[in-house]
């Protein structure tokens, strides 16, 4: 049943309305055919994926949440550009796991393949502004998905050290406070926070591999950003780092996530 049994349905409604949002009050580039290359190709990959490997369960709510990813996140002029990060994305999910659980988010493995390996991609992080409201509805609807998914603890994690590590240099350079907020008050970066490096299937089962993992990958942001200047640099820290949840879950284990039970598990399972 929509909206009682599986909280992706309420993920799907969000990143649908911030794409809407986007396209209508940011005045984005990206064309609505492109939006339907993303969706078309995502489900259809999955779903020829998932009868190749005999998955005894077809569900399309998982490709969709990427699709949507990726139409919010990845500007590109050509339809085969869009389609190949959603091939891409999708296939991540089948071919880079150990045992049932896969381990690169879908959405950011198909925006870094299209970045390294076309010249026709790019991720514009300050393409959501810094207007206040943006920020209250991206943290009002992402923090009622974590809320029922148990993963408050990564983006606490992951927004407090990146916080103080530029809160750090903000005070070493002797730049005024308004350079600060306008690092952390950028849209593209709480999307990241509240609905990418959450992922409950992809990350650390254990919430102490979760709060370790989510520090690394600020501390690797944070370098990429001021040390070597990538714009893009979360993503790349996030796609760097993918494969060491593995390890960590090792370290720390813990049962792995199910959308099936999300309203009733603890968040440390």
């Amino acid at each position: 049943m929509l909206f009682k049994d599986d909280i992706r349905d309420y993920q799907i409604l969000f990143l649908s309305l911030f794409l809407v949002l986007g396209i209508s009050t940011r005045d984005w580039t990206l064309k609505p055919e492109l939006i339907g290359v993303a969706i078309a190709t995502s489900l259809s990959t999955q779903w020829l994926l998932s009868l190749a490997t005999k998955t005894e369960q077809i569900n399309l709510r998982s490709p969709l949440i990427t699709s949507l990813g990726l139409s919010l996140l990845l500007r590109t002029d050509h339809w085969m550009t869009m389609g190949f990060a959603a091939v891409s994305a999708i296939t991540s999910k089948f071919v880079f796991k150990v045992g049932d659980k896969h381990f690169f988010n879908p959405a950011n493995f198909g925006i870094i393949s299209v970045l390294a390996l076309t010249n026709d991609a790019w991720v514009s992080p300050g393409q959501w502004g810094e207007d206040w409201w943006y920020g209250l509805l991206f943290a009002g609807t992402g923090g009622m998905i974590l809320q029922r998914v148990g993963r408050w603890d990564t983006t606490a994690a992951f927004l407090s050290t990146y916080a103080a590590l530029q809160a750090i240099c903000n005070l070493r350079l002797g730049w005024t406070w308004d350079v600060y907020w306008h690092q952390l008050m950028n849209g593209s970066l709480l999307l990241f926070a509240l609905f990418m490096v959450t992922d409950p299937r992809s990350i650390p089962n254990a919430q102490i591999g979760r709060i370790v993992w989510a520090v690394c990958i600020a501390i690797l942001t944070f370098i990429l950003k001021n040390y070597l200047f990538v714009s893009t640099a979360v993503f790349w820290a996030l796609f760097t780092l993918a494969p060491f949840t593995m390890l960590l879950d090792l370290l720390w284990s813990a049962p792995r996530f199910s959308w099936s039970f999300s309203s009733r598990q603890s968040p440390d399972s």
